[in-house]
């Protein structure tokens, strides 16, 4: 645990690095988008979010919680995420770059330094593995923004994600599952609970991810253009940001190039698609006469041992809306989930900015169906003839 939240924060700080030169430590220079924050402001917040639940000891994310007062004398009204809206992050006055490195890094060491302290049960490593979580996601949150505002990434977090496997179709008998964890030790989010038999028909699925050809055959079809494949929703989106293919790519002459990390690259067809929307991915499902999978097909197959199903390069999107299962109970980051039920979708799987130790086949991400900056791509299903 001291090896991951250690190697968890050098990350962060890595991937800051990367804004602070392009002189965006600065939040003034910093684009105000709805997808993404200034980095000084979320450099804060992981290190004030591990203050907050591990050595302020708050019993739950609600204000009053919190035992103890932040190392930083307006630490909760420059960091807390709860009671500093968005729109309002661009405008703090927030300590230098400096003052607050120097606070992560403090905040660290006395975690770490309590760490060492703990019993080893579940009840006091939860605020440790919330924490360690939490930044874990902020990690791969600052790498996508790094995409997004076109700037460099380190080389080795920027390789292409090719498919090394031949893509094929799998089918599977159906039968009944236990959807969401039942483990009663370790770390589970409060989404996936409680865990509940589901019965999942016969289907099939895709064994890999939509590639960038295959993608490309839908854009060169007219896929943009025909709105037969589009829902309501996503027809107006599609209206909105005028688009005939994926974000990031751009006609040179007879081929596509894509933009990755601040530079243009040739379009690797054997590369898993990303970035793009569920209004996208629906698009091109219904243009194959295909489907997206349920998030309990998704977790049948992904726990079946096929070997040829392989996941972890991209967020996948299902077909299921993100929704609260049976007996759902807020924890104690009570923020997390409950809010976003209803109007976001759920994605499976992992991407490759993901850390391994975060990745598990029944982890639920989520977010709004018009997301297209972050690491996610598709695979198809279907029910068999």
């Amino acid at each position: 645990m001291a090896e991951a939240l250690h190697s968890a924060r050098d990350y962060t700080l890595r991937l800051f690095d990367c804004f602070a030169a392009a002189g965006l430590d600065a939040s003034a220079r910093v684009p105000q988008l709805t997808t993404v924050n200034p980095p000084l402001w979320e450099l804060g917040h992981t290190a004030w979010f591990a203050e907050w639940f591990i050595l302020r000891e708050a019993a739950s994310s609600h204000p009053a919680d919190a035992l103890y007062n932040s190392l930083l004398t307006r630490g909760d009204d420059w960091f807390d995420s709860n009671t500093v809206p968005h729109r309002s992050r661009w405008n703090l006055d927030l300590p230098s770059t400096g003052a607050l490195k120097t606070y992560c890094h403090e905040v660290l060491d006395r975690v770490l330094d309590k760490l060492s302290r703990e019993p080893n049960t579940d009840a006091a490593l939860y605020p440790y593995r919330l924490a360690l979580a939490h930044e874990d996601m902020h990690g791969e949150a600052f790498l996508y923004t790094l995409q997004t505002l076109g700037l460099a990434a380190p080389a080795q977090l920027t390789h292409d994600e090719r498919t090394l496997f031949t893509p094929s179709e799998i089918r599977f008998p159906g039968g009944t599952i236990q959807l969401g964890s039942a483990q009663e030790g370790g770390f589970v989010f409060d989404n996936e609970r409680e865990a509940h038999p589901v019965h999942v028909a016969p289907f099939t699925i895709d064994s890999t991810l939509v590639s960038n050809a295959q993608y490309a055959d839908f854009v060169a079809d007219g896929g943009y253009d025909n709105r037969q494949y589009w829902s309501a929703a996503g027809s107006a989106w599609l209206m909105r940001q005028e688009r005939c293919a994926p974000r990031y790519w751009q006609r040179d002459g007879a081929q596509w190039r894509t933009m990755r990390f601040g530079q243009l690259h040739t379009l690797a067809g054997a590369e898993p698609v990303r970035h793009i929307s569920l209004y996208e991915a629906q698009a091109y499902c219904a243009w194959a006469g295909r489907r997206l999978a349920t998030e309990a097909e998704w977790e049948y197959a992904a726990l079946s041992g096929h070997p040829a199903f392989r996941w972890g390069q991209l967020w996948e999107w299902t077909a299921s809306p993100f929704e609260p299962y049976p007996g759902f109970q807020p924890d104690r980051y009570r923020e997390y989930s409950a809010p976003w039920f209803g109007t976001h979708q759920t994605l499976r799987g992992a991407s490759f900015a993901t850390p391994e130790r975060l990745g598990s086949a029944k982890f639920r991400n989520f977010y709004r169906p018009e997301r297209d900056d972050i690491f996610a791509g598709l695979r198809t299903c279907a029910w068999p003839v």
